[in-house]
């Protein structure tokens, strides 16, 4: 098949791309830059230049393919504080490709979070669903983002073999620039290795490469409408995160309370309290899925976590 690609140069879709290439598929990327385009020719793949703005050559790519895999979202939007104007920009670029695809039964996947779906809880693919969902304990923008994973869903009844894989807060591995990446330079800057409460509070994670292997796998054979979980640790407790930061960084394991948290971890105050765990049983079942890769605190025991960018 030929797949039109979003976000095909980031985290993860340098992975899913050669994944998706290995197994037969070819592969049209959507790049922002010079460099992003040449790394992703030298995987094998096609380049559609653009942004996720740029919503009429999104609509002309995705019209020219065989299925539409959507990885691309604002993250240094959303890590700059503005994650309701990425998840405004992810949902109009979602809305174009439903409008596309629709009557042609063609698939359709969309990444999306894990992250405060069901706090508390263990949270399965059932759950989270139109029907179900409660998520006003969730900030502005990932509740539009939680709305746009609905409409994806949605479009299974007007022709489109859509599913929706919820990634965790943590896709980790070697050049993660996300969550633990983040968490690991506010350690670095502030000279602690913090966690909230008393950081029995769970994050679910996989390793990048797993993750790659089941968005192959929602392309191929995902049921229409159907919500998967790219979970390989079902909750990985943030104190042995911080505990593991600590050891490497050589520096103090710290409660910080609450009066102190938005001032400690900034924006990721509002995401690193959560209790968040999560089951990929269904998926596993579904889509013979099984994740190989190492566990998180086995990665951050690597020194790629905590190297430090070369002075200019």
């Amino acid at each position: 098949m030929r797949i039109f690609v979003t976000g095909a140069s980031g985290w993860i879709g340098i992975a899913v791309v050669p994944e998706l290439i290995n197994a037969g598929h070819q592969v049209v990327g959507l790049a922002r830059s010079d460099a992003s385009a040449a790394a992703l020719t030298a995987t094998g793949a096609e380049v559609q230049r653009g942004t996720l703005d740029d919503l009429d050559d999104l609509r002309r790519a995705a019209d020219a393919s065989d299925g539409v895999i959507h990885l691309a979202f604002k993250h240094e939007l959303a890590f700059s504080g503005d994650f309701e104007g990425a998840a405004t920009a992810d949902r109009r670029a979602v809305e174009t490709f439903g409008e596309v695809l629709a009557g042609s039964d063609r698939p359709f996947v969309l990444a999306s979070g894990l992250l405060g779906l069901l706090p508390g809880s263990v949270a399965t693919e059932q759950d989270g669903l139109v029907a179900d969902v409660d998520a006003t304990h969730l900030p502005s923008g990932p509740r539009t983002r939680l709305a746009t994973a609905h409409l994806t869903a949605s479009f299974a009844s007007r022709g489109v073999r859509s599913s929706v894989l919820r990634l965790p807060p943590t896709v980790h591995g070697d050049g993660d620039n996300g969550f633990m990446a983040t968490i690991v330079g506010v350690a670095r800057a502030t000279g602690m290795s913090g966690y909230l409460g008393d950081g029995a509070n769970r994050w679910p994670a996989v390793h990048r490469s797993d993750a790659a292997r089941l968005f192959r796998l929602a392309l191929e054979q995902a049921p229409a409408g159907s919500t998967l979980h790219a979970v390989g640790e079902e909750g990985v407790p943030i104190r042995a995160v911080a505990e593991v930061i600590g050891r490497q960084l050589d520096i103090p394991v710290v409660a910080i309370s609450p009066e102190d948290a938005e001032t400690h971890f900034t924006f990721l105050a509002h995401f690193l309290g959560l209790d968040s765990p999560a089951s990929s049983e269904w998926t596993r079942e579904t889509l013979g899925w099984q994740p190989t890769g190492p566990g998180l605190l086995d990665d951050l025991g690597h020194d790629y976590y905590f190297r430090e960018a070369p002075a200019a």
